[in-house]
């Protein structure tokens, strides 16, 4: 053969390869996902029986083998170390072809504390440490008409919703508004009374309550407008204070002043005003937040009772408790959290109740524990890892062992307090990476080590300070490296304010 035809030869094979490292591509279903989620891979364009080697940034993740057709399709989880942002997925062969595809990994925290069990925990967060907390500060505000009094900040696909006293839902960008400092909202949705609800996310619906009676369901991506009317809403019998809606199966559950528990259809009813699939009337207001577990649906009462109902309805109208269990004195505010088969719920006794989540048997349960703290308890607990963690009105916080202690009344495992000035605990924990974040009536968010400090009295990590207003009533809600919590600021018009934290650089 003579040296031009190997040269062309040569050549041809060379812009073969060239061609099919250029054809070689692959996809990522979804594009958007949290860490831990379920991930598929598709390639096109590679050689019959090619080796191919997935890469996540630097780190191998999956291998696959294409079939004789150049293709291949592979699932595999997302680690829970995988920081948010976007990251470079690779599809690297041996014969050096390359393709690439974005895979951009965000958490949500959909609702109030969180997930439907309302433990008040983000398994995901990994930026924020107990070695970096102390370098958390302020990075941006979001302005609102008035202040932020309970409404607990939810984060669904890089939007922030919130409420206010003024009477309106709030869609912030979750990333600010940089170079900016104060941001404006996305859009806002307006009711017709005080806001103190948490908004829930769910199938691109933002629903909320309102003091004015009603159930608000409104476009998560908005209208296209600064204000948005709701796609519907649900009215119930008197005002929606501090309830917060939980959205499970396509059924939105709220509690209300009239002493009853909603269930509306998620979807709503094809008309702007809808009534509920079903309630159930309790002995005393609701301001506690209904949570889920094992199809059934748990909320407090101002009658002192803690109430378990069939989630999916009884069939009429009206439904009947599965089983009830009654705490000191009332349930004011605090929300149940479910946890290892075990319901959490505060009483305005000062006591924490654990209650066995699949009822005793009888009409009425007694608790299995109850674990004892100051004056008063409005904050809802929160569990993670084994301990289970919630404020009093005595400006104290607790952590007990969620198991109990093998008595009847349970002394805490350890108890935390604030530096400086002392205020009220109403707002409820948020556990993320081994920290524990808690609003306090003094002006500032509490963030403790989750383990405590080796003694029986801590002192937080860090706080996180706000401006000219000491109610922090809002939950915080911390996921993609970033502390979101709702207060005001009396000084600066508009006085409401969404404070956001972040690692300083």
């Amino acid at each position: 053969m003579s040296s031009g035809r190997v040269y062309l030869l040569l050549l041809v094979v060379f812009s073969l390869t060239a061609s099919l490292a250029f054809a070689a591509s692959v996809s990522v279903t979804p594009a958007t996902a949290d860490p831990g989620a379920n991930i598929t891979v598709s390639g096109t364009g590679f050689a019959p029986a090619e080796t191919v080697n997935l890469m996540l940034e630097n780190s191998a993740i999956a291998r696959a083998t294409a079939d004789e057709s150049g293709q291949f399709a592979l699932s595999f989880t997302l680690p829970d170390s995988v920081e948010p942002g976007v990251h470079a997925l690779q599809a690297n062969t041996v014969a050096g072809e390359t393709a690439t595809a974005s895979l951009t990994v965000v958490v949500n925290w959909r609702q109030f504390k969180n997930s439907p069990n309302r433990t008040g925990f983000n398994p995901a967060e990994n930026t924020i440490n107990r070695t970096n907390a102390t370098s958390l500060t302020l990075s941006w505000q979001g302005l609102l008409g008035d202040l932020v009094d309970s409404s607990s900040p939810a984060v669904a696909n890089g939007v922030l919703y919130v409420g206010s006293f003024d009477g309106k839902l709030y869609a912030f960008d979750a990333n600010g508004c940089a170079p900016a400092t104060e941001c404006r909202p996305l859009w806002t949705g307006p009711t017709q009374n005080d806001i103190t609800s948490s908004p829930a996310v769910a199938n691109g619906v933002v629903y909320i309550g309102s003091a004015d009676h009603r159930l608000y369901a409104f476009r998560a991506k908005g209208c296209g407008k600064p204000s948005c009317a709701p796609l519907w809403v649900g009215t119930t019998g008197n005002g929606i204070i501090e309830s917060s809606p939980l959205v499970v199966n396509d059924v939105v559950y709220i509690g209300s002043f009239d002493k009853k528990l909603y269930a509306f259809s998620a979807s709503g009813c094809g008309a702007r005003s809808c009534s509920p699939l079903w309630t159930a009337a309790t002995g005393g207001r609701i301001t506690s937040s209904p949570a889920f577990a094992n199809g059934v649906v748990y909320v407090g009462s101002e009658d002192g009772k803690l109430y378990a109902f069939k989630a999916a309805g009884c069939g009429t109208s009206t439904c009947s408790p599965l089983w009830t269990a009654r705490a000191g004195s009332s349930i004011s505010q605090s929300s149940p959290a479910i946890s290892n088969g075990i319901v959490y719920i505060g009483s305005f006794d000062g006591n924490l109740y654990a209650f066995k989540a699949s009822g005793c048997g009888a009409a009425t349960c007694s608790p299995l524990w109850t674990g004892t703290t100051g004056p008063f308890i409005a904050s809802s607990p929160s569990v993670a890892n084994g301990i289970v963690y919630v404020g009093d009105g005595d400006a104290a916080f607790y952590a007990f062992r969620a198991s109990g202690c093998g008595a009847a009344t349970c002394a805490p495992l350890w108890k935390g307090g604030a530096i400086g000035p002392q205020g009220a605990i109403i707002s409820s924990p948020a556990i993320a990476n081994g920290l524990v974040y808690v609003g306090e009536n003094n002006g500032m968010v509490m963030v403790f080590d989750a383990n405590g400090c080796g003694s029986s009295f801590c002192l937080p990590v860090t706080q996180l300070l706000t401006n000219n207003e000491p109610i922090v009533s809002s939950s915080p809600a911390v996921v993609n490296g970033t502390v979101y919590v709702g207060s005001a600021d009396q000084a600066q018009a508009p006085i409401g304010r969404l404070y956001v934290y972040k690692l300083s650089n």
